[in-house]
């Protein structure tokens, strides 16, 4: 792959399941060490993506390069440059956590003493070494979860995709991963992650490309998609919410459109940020409004989501695998 090349490059690309069109043209790209989330709601295509990238699915149309490689074209090549976590626990039951590990390792072509010693700092950092000599039918589903994880990184890859990685993980284990992705990147892979936990997308993601209905609604970073549903927003609880009309006489004059109040509080998106909340405060004043709570709320990537496809996410371990078996 050229150095200025992305390391992920998609045009055009289409997949139908029969007369479901799963993906409609989609393009995006990922430059090489960064983070691109594939954000969008159960069935919008993102897994049949994921699928057509590392060569599971050809496409209908399209073309998409992975490592400077098409994934039609030059597939068996491509299978040896990437990694794969994908949305179930891909891991033989019959062996061990290290066996599975270590095998993997060995399928890569890494030496076996290279093969063990990275699959030993890999049990270790997901918390799975008290396991590593049981089989893998024994583990937990989060444990079977995270043994997945592991193998897909086994081989330090430049390449990785990670379809909804976290989904079924707990609090610790989810943190875990997130410093795992970082410290890849950091070290110079490129990594696809998918997901609905809209968090996780906000503190990994250098870019973000939202898909609905098989087609990109939406790209950027966090900042510039947040920046799309409005700016700041000053939020006011009051003492006493007969005041609220007062308040929102008062804070008319620096907010960008009429406050108004929501569940309890006034809202009001200003102008600007700098010192809002100290003239919310002399205005509310002036007016005899008592205050219980004053602050500014940045939008969130859940109010991008919401505004962009008119629902919130919702975490669903099958993602849009559910259309392929609804259509197959």
């Amino acid at each position: 792959m050229n150095a200025t090349e992305d390391a992920i490059a998609v045009e055009g690309l289409q997949k139908s399941y029969g007369s479901v069109r799963a993906l409609c043209g989609v393009d995006f790209t990922a430059q090489a060490g960064t983070v691109l989330g594939l954000l969008g709601p159960n069935g919008a295509g993102k897994t049949t993506a994921v699928r057509i990238l590392t060569t599971l699915l050809k496409p209908d149309g399209g073309r998409a390069r992975v490592a400077g490689l098409d994934v039609t074209k030059d597939a068996a090549a491509l299978r040896a440059r990437i990694g794969l976590a994908g949305q179930y626990a891909a891991v033989d039951e019959n062996l061990t956590g290290f066996a599975n590990l270590e095998m993997v390792g060995r399928l890569y072509h890494m030496g076996r003493a290279d093969a063990r010693a990275r699959a030993t700092e890999l049990l270790e950092r997901f918390e799975l070494t008290d396991a590593a000599k049981r089989p893998a039918k024994t583990y937990s589903g989060g444990m079977r979860r995270r043994l997945d994880l592991a193998a897909a990184l086994i081989f330090r890859p430049p390449v990785l995709f990670l379809d909804e990685p976290t989904t079924g993980l707990d609090p610790r284990s989810r943190l875990s991963m997130w410093e795992m992705i970082e410290a890849r990147t950091a070290a110079g892979t490129t990594v696809l992650l998918t997901t609905q936990y809209l968090d996780e997308a906000d503190r990994l993601a250098d870019r973000i490309v939202v898909i609905d209905h098989g087609n990109v609604i939406a790209e950027g970073t966090s900042d510039e998609l947040k920046d799309r549903v409005g700016g700041e927003r000053l939020e006011v609880e009051l003492e006493d919410g007969g005041d609220a009309e007062r308040a929102i006489a008062a804070l008319a004059g620096m907010a960008a459109e009429r406050p108004a109040l929501e569940d309890g509080a006034v809202r009001a998106p200003v102008n600007q940020r700098s010192g809002a909340i100290a003239e919310a405060v002399r205005r509310l004043d002036a007016a005899d409004v008592g205050i219980e709570d004053i602050r500014l709320q940045r939008p969130t990537l859940d109010d991008v989501f919401v505004a962009l496809t008119g629902h919130g996410a919702e975490v669903d371990p099958d993602g849009d695998a559910a259309l392929d078996e609804a259509v197959a």
